[in-house]
């Protein structure tokens, strides 16, 4: 069983910076693939960015790329998402996600029913 717990979250006012991060339990950290995804209030919840075991590669969805980036410390067993320029549309609950399988495809990271566990999430709120 592996426990996800998000931090990170705020309110900032538009074009501002916040960095998220989630901490994860268990032994086997660096063999997950983790992700993060977002919720909007009405909206389905949708992929943001994912990153390999590893952390040498990193896909982002297009409307944060250049804004927002994936990162993890396979040591500290903690991955993060570091979000500039901030849009009011960026508004949503931010949850972080961990594949146990962590095999890396263009056909799963961005799919929910890719990840086992999910963290509880972090509210972002981003005023214009």
């Amino acid at each position: 069983q592996v426990q996800l717990v998000e931090s990170g979250g705020g309110l900032v006012q538009a074009g501002g910076s916040l960095r998220l991060s989630c901490t994860a339990s268990g032994r086997t950290f660096s063999s997950y693939l983790m992700a993060w995804f977002r919720q909007a209030p009405g909206k389905e919840r949708e992929f943001v960015a994912a990153i390999s075991r590893g952390g040498g590669t990193t896909t982002e969805v297009d409307f944060v790329k250049g804004r927002f980036t994936i990162s993890r410390d396979n040591a500290k067993n903690m991955v993060y998402l570091q979000m500039n320029s901030l849009k009011p549309e960026d508004t949503a609950v931010y949850y972080c996600a961990a594949d146990p399988r962590g095999i890396w495809s263009a056909r799963r990271w961005s799919l929910r029913a890719s990840y086992d566990y999910w963290g509880q999430g972090t509210q972002v709120t981003v005023s214009s």
